[in-house]
């Protein structure tokens, strides 16, 4: 496909804009990212992983009736996408104690929760992503009641599916994190999954040794993150063999 225009570029995608109006060309890029961009890398292949990892859970979930703005893969870095609107909030929903919430409480990692949790941060680089309150959301206009009564069902859906999925393979969902946007179909307006489901936006542990198989790999110094990624894509039968290109990361200055 020829490129497009630019329409937006984050820490780990570019948007494009797509063949047709209301939708986008999401780019996957290999740069790998953590404590708000402090430390960075390039990990060659990154993107192809997460890009086909994507698109093996939206589509899913768009097959169970949880709605996402993925519509196909186009190839190995892009796809095509719904254009939305999206909330500026990251639903967190957490089945076990781990990164912020295990130092903020003190809880010890590892720890199972007595219920899934749904936590809200407010997307905002400059303040860090700071978690922020369902009062917070509805005072400052970012989301009415409604937008939030369905955006916690639409997350705990995804837990369902994510979980389920995971344990088949001998993977403990610890937490994970989506975004959400809208979209209006004539004069109804309705809550779909956007961004990206990845193990750069979820904690995957496996169920035996405890092995970390996520972007914490990364964050910690705990080896090869292409090498966790591709262990995730090949239990799901998503990437059976590694992909050429794949290697170890480059620590960018």
């Amino acid at each position: 496909m020829a490129r497009r225009k630019k329409v937006y570029e984050g820490k780990a995608k570019i948007l494009y804009e797509g063949p047709e109006p209301g939708t986008l060309v999401q780019y996957f890029k290999d740069d790998a990212t953590a404590f708000n961009a402090e430390k960075r890398a390039t990990v060659e292949g990154k993107g192809v992983l997460n890009n086909r990892l994507s698109e093996f859970f939206m589509t899913g979930l768009n097959a169970v009736g949880v709605p996402t703005h993925f519509i196909r893969r186009l190839n190995m870095r892009e796809q095509l996408i719904r254009a939305v609107e999206i909330i500026p909030l990251e639903v967190v929903v957490r089945n076990v104690a781990a990164g912020s919430i295990s130092k903020r409480l003190g809880i010890a990692e590892g720890t199972p929760l007595p219920r899934p949790i749904v936590e809200f941060y407010y997307k905002d680089d400059a303040l860090g992503d700071p978690m922020v309150a369902e009062e917070h959301i509805i005072a400052f206009g970012w989301a009415s009641q409604q937008d939030l009564d369905d955006m916690i069902s639409l997350a705990l859906r995804v837990n369902d599916f994510l979980s389920g999925l995971m344990l088949g393979v001998g993977i403990k969902l610890v937490d994970f994190k989506i975004e959400i946007g809208r979209i209006w179909e004539n004069e109804y307006m309705r809550l779909i999954i956007a961004d990206e489901i990845s193990p750069d936006s979820c904690r995957l542990w496996d169920m035996e040794t405890g092995q970390k198989l996520d972007k914490d790999v990364f964050r910690r110094d705990l080896g090869n993150l292409a090498d966790a990624y591709t262990e995730v894509a090949r239990r799901l039968g998503v990437m059976p063999q590694r992909e050429p290109g794949i290697t170890k990361p480059t620590l960018i200055n």
